[in-house]
């Protein structure tokens, strides 16, 4: 038996080549709305297509959630992320919110009252 034995008990024979994940319970997406209904502030992450999706992401931000942007299918068009960072800066300006960039196409956008520590933690350093 090796260390994942040791941690995850016994390998018991299965005679099927699948998992089922019955075992595991169901995530069920009423659940998770409910969930994020009863928060006061909910992350989310999203993936901008096109300028028209903009003002859909902004309207999440406005209502007082923070909004982890992926522009990824727009990082060779340059002038429309341009125009996009433009419209994000001035919207996080007048609800006095944050966005800063995460690695090379990842945004982070916050509503009001919310700043982003642009310094790093290192472990030990908290």
């Amino acid at each position: 038996m090796g260390i994942l034995g040791k941690i995850l008990g016994d390998k018991k024979t299965v005679e099927e080549n699948y998992i089922d994940l019955e075992k595991y319970g169901e995530i069920s997406t009423d659940a998770t709305s409910t969930e994020l209904k009863k928060a006061k502030m909910c992350v989310r992450v999203g993936e901008i297509q096109r300028y028209e999706d903009l003002k859909t992401f902004l309207d999440y931000v406005y209502g007082g959630n923070v909004l982890i942007l992926d522009f990824s299918p727009l990082a060779e068009e340059e002038v429309i992320l341009k125009r996009i960072t433009n419209e994000i800066k001035k919207a996080v300006q007048d609800i006095d919110g944050d966005v800063v960039g995460i690695g090379g196409n990842l945004m982070v956008i916050t509503p009001s009252g919310i700043k982003v520590d642009r310094r790093k933690l290192r472990g030990g350093y908290l």
